[in-house]
């Protein structure tokens, strides 16, 4: 019984800690994309400036890793033996790839336009098992251009 009770408390720990801590995530990401809202990514290779108002171009780029909490993995081995959607790693990953994207232009702050960015995400720290996902690591990286004034 006392075994039940310590996972349950785990459990409902894991719930409301990682809840507050992705809730305060997600309004961090908020407000730091509401900063940098006029400095335009873009996937293209090609860019609609000509050379000579190019001063520069560097390459740039953020990564970011996210931890699942134990509640998120408890739901996706259920989810898995059910099958569907899991939504707790679609969430993991939005901000892994958010936060990687944040970085990455945090890393040009005088740049014009990042153009040719490519995200890429991976599993890393699997349990030795090589079942489930410990972490999702997300890397952005594109050509930062600074323009001439």
């Amino acid at each position: 019984m006392f075994d039940i009770i310590i996972f349950l408390a785990l459990v409902a720990m894991g719930y409301f800690i990682g809840s507050f801590s992705e809730r305060r995530h997600f309004r961090s990401l908020e407000t730091r994309e509401a900063d940098k809202l006029l400095q335009p990514i873009v996937t293209m290779e090609d860019v609609a400036y000509p050379e000579d108002q190019i001063q520069s171009a560097t390459l740039v780029s953020g990564s970011a890793v996210i931890s699942v909490d134990y509640f998120k993995r408890l739901l996706a081995g259920l989810r898995n033996i059910f099958g569907g959607t899991i939504k707790s790693y679609e969430s993991l990953l939005d901000r892994a790839r958010r936060e990687a994207l944040l970085r990455m232009r945090e890393a040009a702050p005088g740049a014009g336009v990042i153009v040719n960015v490519r995200i890429e995400t991976a599993s890393i720290g699997r349990r030795a098992n090589k079942k489930g996902v410990g972490c999702v690591e997300a890397i952005a990286y594109g050509t930062a251009l600074t323009l001439r004034k």
